[in-house]
């Protein structure tokens, strides 16, 4: 038997995807990679956009400081919020990462280039790749037939109570070439867990994403959310996400990460105010296999990184 690194990427954004990234870097037979959206319209990331003309900067940061060096230093000092000063209140509320990535691609006009400094500057274990660097805003059309647009309009649709019919990017965004030639060189692939309208389909929606993805000769990996997203996802379950991801990808997930363990009634009845439920697996496609665990922690709807980790060993180092 000959042992060799693997070259893993990771399909996402907002809080999960540094959840699954920051077990997965601990291994040292993975080399880890984040494939992240860069679609993101709320917060102090979208008024960067609107206001600097920037890329929006947060899912990469989060992703980015998953993998540093010394992680928890890193979000104290970058995570922190700047306070609203006299003279300068266009940069109270921003979190320093999220400026210093947004000076950093101003000054060098390049986003991957300010993202690889990024990187050096925290002593990244791993990459971490923009799906793109096209301005574009996620939309989407529900069973009503309204359709609305912005990554922070399209979760509220489907907490109000509106299900999610059709998803895409406008205006139509292509694969950065660094970016389509990375994903040709990935052992597997992982996608999630994160918000699944927002943050995971809209990575595997950019132009290019299909046609890099049918070149990964490994597994293509689903990591399932632990909850449904409101009133519009209700009957949302596992493997309609499987299905969604399927028919945007081409080609079938193989294996399915699905969460079986629960926290305690009141943490339940604290998100069920929310709308929100326990994710239920589905009728899932026969292609899929189905790999369960307790992977829920304590007191939040968090995978728990090392437990998720070692599951993604499992199901990566059996298939490869």
């Amino acid at each position: 038997m000959r042992l060799r690194k693997l070259n893993v990427g990771c399909f996402g954004g907002g809080t999960g995807l540094p959840s699954l990234i920051g077990g997965l870097k601990r291994n040292p037979w993975l080399q880890v990679n984040a494939v992240v959206t860069m679609f993101d319209s709320g917060g102090s990331s979208g008024q960067l956009r609107d206001e600097l003309g920037v890329l929006p900067p947060g899912d990469v940061l989060r992703c980015a400081l998953a993998l540093a060096r010394n992680e928890g230093e890193a979000r104290r000092v970058l995570l922190a919020r700047l306070p609203t000063l006299e003279g300068h209140a266009r940069l109270g509320g921003h979190t320093g990462g999220n400026l210093l990535l947004s000076m950093m691609e101003r000054y060098s006009g390049d986003f991957l280039a300010s993202v690889d400094g990024l990187r050096a500057l925290l002593g990244c274990q791993g990459r971490v790749w923009p799906i793109s660097v096209d301005g574009a805003s996620v939309c989407a059309e529900y069973t009503d037939g309204h359709e609305t647009r912005g990554e922070v309009e399209v979760d509220d649709g489907h907490r109000r109570g509106h299900e999610v019919r059709r998803v895409w990017l406008e205006p139509a965004p292509a694969i950065h070439p660094a970016v389509r030639e990375a994903i040709g060189g990935f052992d597997a692939v992982m996608i999630g867990p994160g918000s699944f309208f927002t943050s995971l389909m809209p990575t595997l929606l950019v132009d290019g994403v299909r046609e890099a993805l049918a070149g990964v000769r490994g597994p293509i990996i689903l990591v399932a959310n632990l909850l449904t997203e409101g009133r519009g996802m209700h009957e949302f379950t596992a493997a309609a996400a499987t299905r969604w991801i399927e028919d945007a990808i081409g080609r079938p997930v193989d294996v399915v990460l699905f969460n079986t363990g629960a926290p305690s009634g009141d943490v339940l009845a604290r998100y069920a105010v929310e709308h929100k439920r326990p994710l239920a697996l589905g009728e899932m496609p026969a292609t899929a296999e189905v790999v369960n665990g307790a992977f829920w922690t304590a007191g939040i709807a968090r995978h728990d990184r090392r437990k998720l980790s070692y599951a993604a060993w499992a199901v990566l180092s059996r298939a490869l």
